[in-house]
């Protein structure tokens, strides 16, 4: 039966990747499932959006299981994924979010369904302060329709407000400054973060701080997976330029397989009581 309603059972970022994403060695054995955790939205278009990532991710690595789970508000939900991947006979997991920091669902709610998982299971990284990431944002915002700064005057007044959902755990909002300062190195202007929900500045009030010390050329970077509520109020807020959200833009799927590969390589599986008791 599908669960319904929440993901609620209780219980540095920034490194180098080549473009080409790596492959597991072999082994002899299948490869882990990767399971992209999404967090859900009422919107529909978020679930189209990630089920063509997930076509992106396995047109990168064909014959790789790869398999969507909700934390809330969508189906599937990631416990349902799980409980159907070990139903499968799939040997493990590796869970990836699709969330860009380190706030409760990355450090809570997903290894909680890990450990109560029935096959052994590890957990990645979340996007994060990445150069794939800040390549991810900086094409969204060029297709929108942003520009370098063409003299020492126009940089002056520029700067980019990158907007995110926000999180009230200090180590979400510093992955987000993080971020922020990988962009700010690329674009060559000042990127201020605010957020849509539980942490300030929110994107008016960080527009309004860049104007007052005289930066009037402001673009909104929208660092969301997806369509839904908070990118639409972000994209509102703005007062010029505003990026889409990075959707499945090639360099989030090979994100995810970078994170996927990075777990492999460090993670320890958890093994959920199912998988312990016949172990």
């Amino acid at each position: 039966m599908q669960r319904q309603g929440n993901l609620v059972r209780s219980r540095s970022l920034h490194d180098g990747v080549s473009d080409a994403p790596r492959r597991p060695a072999p082994t002899g054995r299948p490869a882990p499932a990767l399971v992209v955790v999404a967090h859900g939205s009422r919107d529909p278009r978020a679930l189209a959006t990630a089920l063509r990532l997930l076509e992106r991710v396995r047109a990168l690595r064909p014959g790789l299981p790869v398999h969507l789970g909700h934390i809330e508000l969508n189906a599937p939900l990631l416990p349902d994924t799980l409980d159907e991947l070990a139903a499968s006979g799939a040997g493990s997991a590796v869970l990836v979010p699709l969330l860009f920091g380190r706030g409760h669902h990355v450090t809570r709610d997903i290894p909680d369904a890990a450990a109560a998982a029935p096959l052994p299971t590890r957990v990645a990284a979340p996007l994060g302060a990445h150069p794939l990431l800040v390549d991810a944002l900086h094409a969204r915002l060029t297709e929108a329709g942003w520009r370098d700064p063409r003299d020492a005057g126009e940089r002056r007044r520029s700067a980019v407000v990158l907007a995110a959902a926000g999180s009230r755990a200090p180590a979400s909002r510093a992955d987000t400054a993080h971020l922020a300062a990988l962009l700010a190195a690329r674009l060559g202007v000042p990127v201020v973060p605010a957020y849509a929900s539980a942490a300030a500045p929110t994107v008016p009030e960080a527009v309004r701080a860049l104007a007052a010390r005289g930066r009037t050329r402001v673009a909104v970077a929208s660092c969301f997976t997806a369509p839904g509520r908070f990118a639409a109020e972000c994209a509102d807020a703005a007062p010029g330029t505003v990026s889409d959200p990075l959707g499945t833009h090639p360099a989030t799927a090979r994100l995810l397989l970078h994170r996927y590969d990075q777990a492999l390589r460090t993670g320890t599986p958890a093994a959920g009581p199912a998988a312990l008791a016949t172990a």
